[in-house]
């Protein structure tokens, strides 16, 4: 080793700590997916999952801000942590807006939530693209969008069947976990339209 190396400081590994992150946000969604499902002890399990991963994203974000040479920009390593952060941050709140009016999820719920935790499987293989040679991560970023439309597509057709409900307590309950999950899946397409604007930016 030459001795300018020595004076050279060692760089953390900020691509592995942010694919830990999107690894949490994953065991996070499933979390969510069997709390949509009828397991009570997901929505404790979300919880745990966003308090993880709150930690290695600061981590991270100190681990930037240290850095001699980061591989990607910081600004796009920084942006790509705290919009994946959204995403588990939004579904402790959905969890937690459910439970405060005591509404069970219902089908369209966990099926909204399915297609979500296939876009986070969809944004975590595209970080773990980001910087190998395992192809291209806008073919998974574009895959996280089309899961995210999907959602979309129930969403409008759950919104309009509710218009059937007689109980006016549940309809406006309901709307607002449906806009909280379409709001889920705007966190989602902004992660995923930030790994396209990463990879461009490197190219």
């Amino acid at each position: 080793m030459s001795p300018n190396r020595w004076l050279l400081p060692k760089d953390p590994d900020l691509i592995s700590m942010l694919r830990e992150q999107a690894a949490i946000t994953v065991e996070g969604m499933d979390a969510l997916v069997a709390w949509s499902s009828g397991d009570t002890t997901g929505a404790d399990r979300v919880r745990a999952c966003e308090h993880r991963a709150d930690d290695v994203k600061r981590g991270l974000w100190r681990a930037l801000r240290d850095s001699f040479s980061p591989p990607f920009d910081t600004e796009d390593l920084y942006s790509l942590s705290a919009d994946l952060d959204e995403v588990l941050n939004a579904a402790k709140d959905l969890v937690r807006e459910s439970e405060v009016m005591a509404l069970e999820p219902d089908p369209p719920t966990a099926e909204m939530v399915t297609h979500v935790a296939e876009a986070v499987g969809h944004l975590a293989e595209a970080f773990a693209r980001l910087g190998a040679a395992k192809g291209d991560a806008t073919e998974c970023a574009d895959a996280a969008i089309k899961s995210q439309r999907n959602l979309e597509h129930v969403y409008r057709r759950a919104m309009s069947q509710l218009l059937g409900l007689d109980d006016l307590r549940e309809e406006i309950g309901r709307r607002e976990l449906y806009r909280r999950l379409a709001r889920l899946g705007t966190f989602v397409h902004a992660v995923a339209d930030r790994v396209w604007y990463t990879v461009v930016k490197e190219a």
